[in-house]
């Protein structure tokens, strides 16, 4: 078992092309033995946001804190604390901050 905060987690910057004012924090992967799920914490600053990308895996988010935009294809969504959000395979999508606060999520991915 582990238990830790999350803040105990260094965070690193996204270095994706396309990608401005992203950080995130592997909080608990295949390192820490967990056997099928990594979880990992995304900071987006104020104007930051993700690649536009797809890949192969599903991945949950919730959303903690800040407001932001979720992107499918030709469709965007508001979030906000407490929102969840699915992405499913090959889904294209991405995360903007359009608040005045930084956009804080959890996301789940597979390992």
């Amino acid at each position: 078992m582990i238990v830790r905060k999350y803040t105990d987690v260094k965070d690193e910057d996204v270095k994706m092309e396309e990608a401005s004012g992203v950080k995130k924090r592997i909080l608990i992967s295949e390192i820490d033995g967990a056997p099928n799920f990594i979880m990992r914490r995304f900071t987006i600053e104020p104007g930051g946001y993700t690649p536009y990308h797809t890949h192969s895996w599903e991945h949950e988010v919730y959303v903690l804190s800040g407001n932001g935009q979720v992107r499918f294809a030709e469709k965007s969504y508001e979030l906000g604390a407490g929102t969840v959000v699915l992405v499913l395979p090959d889904e294209e999508h991405n995360f903007v901050n359009i608040g005045s606060e930084p956009l804080d999520f959890l996301c789940t991915i597979p390992r």
